[in-house]
């Protein structure tokens, strides 16, 4: 099932969304509104608040706080956007130019702590403690995998556990509190909001392996993206982690050069024996098997039009090169 044919199953949901978020982020400040506009339209797939409607919809979730909550997973993954781009030095994202290119570092990490603010307003807005103890945690949780990302810089030793981590917090950690919000709102079965959080966790691990491994391949330019960015901002991935596990000699100092250095300034040759070292397919078919755990999470969940657009979702978040 393609994108758009999920996204189809909730369009009125993901309207009503868009429309809340810009409802939200009125400002008299021309600066905020100016960058908003620009960093939300720059072509979004919007997964994660997708994922929080279709889990909500899933349960037969009747009302509107779940249009409230995918707008604050939206706010919030936005807000990273800005910061990751400022902190990694980033020059496109998704194709366009990121916001600090054209505004500069200030103006986007205060934009990101504005949509932050906003999002917690949003939350405390309705008055549910259980929503905002998840909120709370959560977000302190990706923060530190932020620090975590940061210290991790330029580290050749960096271990396949210790990556995992790292991307749990940085990346999957939202798409596990989408899937389990959107069951929360929808039921009080402890079983059935786990199997959700479990189904959002293995999908974001998934989600952030295959844009690892997009990285390093041409489709890198297809989404929008330089090709060997992640060496350039010395960040050990899961390809280049196995990559120096299958190395020895010069190709492996050629790799933990590079990346202590934080320089692609050999990309050919760290293409070539991140190629011939099968690090793409090591890190795509980890990929597959979180992305297996995602789909099984939901195997006791009724079925429906919804459940099976999760489904397909893991399926299409695999599969995708952009």
């Amino acid at each position: 099932m393609p994108l758009e044919s999920i996204r189809n199953l909730v369009r009125d949901d993901l309207l009503a969304t868009d429309q809340f978020i810009i409802s939200q982020l009125e400002s008299n400040i021309p600066l905020v509104k100016q960058m908003l506009e620009y960093v939300l339209t720059c072509g979004g797939k919007r997964i994660r608040p997708l994922v929080l409607l279709l889990s909500a919809r899933a349960l037969a979730h009747h009302g509107q706080k779940h249009i409230d909550l995918a707008a604050v997973i939206e706010l919030i993954h936005t807000a990273t956007l800005l910061h990751d781009d400022v902190v990694d030095g980033s020059t496109l994202r998704r194709g366009h130019k990121t916001a600090h290119t054209l505004w500069g570092s200030d103006a986007s990490v205060l934009v990101g702590d504005y949509l932050y603010s906003r999002a917690f307003q949003i939350v405390v807005d309705l008055k549910h403690q259980p929503i905002l103890d998840i909120f709370a945690k959560a977000t302190h949780y990706m923060a530190e995998g932020e620090i975590l990302q940061l210290v991790n810089c330029n580290n050749a030793d960096t271990t396949e556990e210790h990556y995992f981590e790292i991307i749990h917090r940085k990346t999957a950690k939202l798409f596990e509190i989408a899937a389990q919000l959107g069951a929360l709102l929808s039921t009080d079965a402890d079983n059935h909001i786990a199997a959700f959080r479990d189904y959002g966790l293995h999908l974001g691990l998934a989600y952030q392996l295959i844009d690892d491994a997009i990285d390093y391949s041409q489709s890198a330019k297809g989404a929008g993206k330089n090709v060997g960015q992640d060496i350039s901002e010395g960040k050990t991935t899961l390809p280049l982690i196995h990559a120096m596990r299958k190395s020895a000699g010069s190709s492996l100092t050629l790799l933990r050069d590079a990346i202590t250095q934080g320089s692609s300034k050999h990309l050919d040759d760290i293409l070539g024996i991140i190629e011939s070292t099968g690090a793409i397919k090591y890190t795509a078919d980890s990929a597959k098997h979180h992305a297996q755990k995602a789909k099984l999470a939901l195997s006791h969940i009724a079925a429906s039009p919804y459940r099976n657009a999760l489904e397909e979702l893991s399926s299409f978040v695999v599969e995708r090169t952009y």
